[in-house]
């Protein structure tokens, strides 16, 4: 049970990838002015269920935590950035879903949304680090 959260999460996080070089392109085209193709549709799906299963996961993984280990942040900073990550993973998910639902040119929010999400992927790089650290002391015992 203790190994699907990390493969769950790494697959999200491979998919908030994909999704960030979509909105990339709408970064280049509202900020660089460079000719594009922008998938709107696949980019909003796609970062919906990427968020969606982030959430998620952080949820799963702290009522792990709680189940085997009885308590929160017993995992250190990985439970501490995980937490750190939500407010951070909501506006993405409020706001990406706010413009997919009332389209019109914007270019401020794009911006805030897209370093908002950059933050997210770089917080989820990080808990690569700290949760492969959780899995050697908590799951595999050493």
């Amino acid at each position: 049970m203790l190994v699907i959260h990390p493969i769950i999460q790494f697959l999200a996080m491979l998919l908030a990838l994909y999704v960030f070089f979509l909105g990339l392109q709408r970064f280049r085209f509202l900020h660089l002015h460079q000719k594009v193709v922008f998938g709107w549709r696949r980019h909003a799906v796609l970062g919906e269920i990427a968020l969606g299963v982030l959430l998620a996961g952080m949820l799963g993984g702290m009522a792990m935590v709680y189940v085997y280990r009885h308590g929160f942040f017993v995992t250190g900073i990985h439970g501490k950035v995980g937490l750190v990550m939500v407010p951070f993973m909501i506006f993405g998910l409020v706001s990406g879903l706010y413009m997919n639902h009332k389209k019109k040119q914007r270019r401020i929010l794009p911006f805030i949304h897209g370093l908002n999400n950059l933050l997210v992927l770089l917080m989820a790089v990080s808990q690569i680090v700290s949760g492969s650290w959780v899995y050697r002391v908590f799951v595999l015992g050493g």
